[in-house]
């Protein structure tokens, strides 16, 4: 099977626009739109590329807890949109994903905005696997505060 780049609408949406901050805007609005739940971190997309996915978002009051930090449940939402995106921009065409865990450290109190991060070197797309997606979520001080490994089954199309 040979290699068909990713067709990833976001990643067509962040090349032609360049990165600029219509295009982070944009970008972030379509994946919210068809997964509208990432909407409730309200994050932004920074940096879209096969292998690598950030965004940041905001310490708002609708996503502390009773201590005043930053929910966990909320710092996973935002590890599930950074490493389901990487992994979408860095698919070769032919397959398709869907998660199927996650395993998650609370490090530190997250007391700040923060920004989720996705790096990953490239895989061998053959036939159906698992592949993990490293998250790290960082801090103002850019500590990591956070940080998920998502299962991701990976699968060829069905055509």
């Amino acid at each position: 099977m040979s290699y068909t780049p990713s067709k990833s609408p976001v990643l067509k949406i962040w090349k032609n626009l360049k990165g600029t901050s219509a295009g982070r805007w944009l970008a972030t609005q379509a994946i919210c739109f068809k997964a509208p739940y990432f909407r409730s971190i309200k994050p932004l997309l920074t940096h879209v590329e096969a292998g690598h996915v950030e965004l940041f978002f905001k310490k708002r009051w609708s996503i502390t807890n009773h201590i005043n930090t930053v929910h966990a449940i909320a710092m996973c939402n935002a590890a599930e949109l950074a490493g389901g995106l990487c992994l979408d921009v860095s698919l070769d065409a032919g397959h398709r994903w869907i998660p199927a865990g996650m395993t998650v450290q609370y490090l530190k109190m997250a007391k700040t905005d923060l920004r989720a991060t996705c790096k990953v070197d490239s895989y061998n797309w053959e036939g159906k696997q698992d592949v993990i997606m490293p998250v790290c979520v960082y801090d103002t001080n850019d500590e990591e505060v956070f940080h998920a490994d998502i299962t991701m089954r990976v699968s060829p199309k069905k055509h």
